[in-house]
């Protein structure tokens, strides 16, 4: 509880902080006309509520998928969730490019709930059952997706819409209006929470989760929906955002163990604190311009992952 405690109250100082970074100097602004009000609720509001969710979702997401194939080294940015989605994404902006927001939504997590199913289909194929053999075929499956996405979008000159989907994580763009679906995301993450006993179980194997009463089956289904809805809000909002389920997931687990109860919580936060850390010094780098979310959370989190492939977890 006490790091839950310490872990809010960092939560809530970055949310401050970002209210109060931005290009524009809220204090003139105020002193010369109303202007500012207009940027305060409708953009650094906004998007601070869409770094924190986007954040807290990406975890949660990256320790349910790490649950379901019982490997610490893959996230859905990993196994071609992403792809998948824009895959989806990419067909309806093609074939219906005046459907509603919500079908679009639809079928990009249909895509992604698809695309990381065949991905599960193709491990249960693979003899080798060695830790780094899944992140591996992962990420050739999302390689393989990737390169059919922008084939697609290249040859439909949708690329520069392609792009922004699968290598930006930009958040300079969300304002009112144009993050609400994020919320979605978040009730995905709230219904993970609430299935942390379950997920806790279905990674001790189907086996031992069959004996226990639990039905992996339908665990396994429930996780893929989470993991599909959750990426699917991201891209479509914000773009791919990397490494957040991936580092969080596994700092947290070095530090409170795998009980999902008491750590899924810890890793909603962290998650959240992450991302709002890196966006807030993508805004202030180069101030008054900006560095995408992306590029600074890739190198933030190449060295997260680099220093815990390092250094070995601590024993009893």
């Amino acid at each position: 509880m006490r790091l839950v405690t310490w872990l809010s109250l960092a939560l809530i100082t970055l949310a401050a902080l970002s209210l109060l970074v931005g290009a524009a100097d809220l204090r003139a602004a105020f002193a010369q006309d109303g202007r500012a009000a207009l940027i305060f609720w409708g953009s650094r509001v906004p998007r601070t509520l869409a770094v924190m969710l986007s954040g807290a979702a990406l975890a949660v997401s990256g320790v349910v998928m790490q649950q379901i194939l019982r490997n610490k080294f893959v996230e859905p940015g990993t196994v071609g969730t992403g792809e998948s989605a824009a895959l989806g994404l990419l067909a309806v902006t093609i074939f219906a490019p005046d459907a509603a927001i919500w079908v679009k939504m639809l079928a990009a997590s249909v895509a992604g709930l698809a695309g990381t199913a065949v991905f599960l289909r193709l491990i249960r194929a693979i003899p080798s059952r060695d830790v780094l053999m899944v992140p591996l075929v992962g990420l050739i499956w999302s390689g393989v997706l990737g390169a059919v996405v922008l084939h697609i979008g290249w040859q439909t000159d949708l690329i520069q819409l392609v792009t922004v989907w699968l290598m930006t994580g930009e958040f300079s763009g969300v304002i009112a209006g144009r993050y609400e679906l994020l919320w979605i995301a978040g009730a995905a993450t709230v219904l993970a929470l609430l299935a942390a006993d379950r997920f806790a179980i279905l990674g001790l194997g189907h086996g031992l989760a069959t004996g226990l009463g639990l039905r992996p089956a339908v665990v396994v289904r429930l996780g893929l929906v989470v993991v599909a809805v959750v990426t699917a809000m991201v891209m479509a909002t914000v773009g791919m955002v990397p490494f957040v389920g991936l580092v969080v997931p596994n700092i947290v687990s070095r530090i409170m163990g795998d009980n999902l109860r008491k750590s899924l919580l810890v890793t909603a936060l962290g998650g959240a604190s992450l991302l709002l850390i890196c966006d807030i010094i993508g805004r202030l780098v180069i101030h008054p311009y900006e560095v995408p979310v992306g590029t600074v959370l890739g190198i933030i989190g190449a060295v997260l992952f680099l220093w815990l492939l390092w250094r070995a977890p601590a024993l009893g």
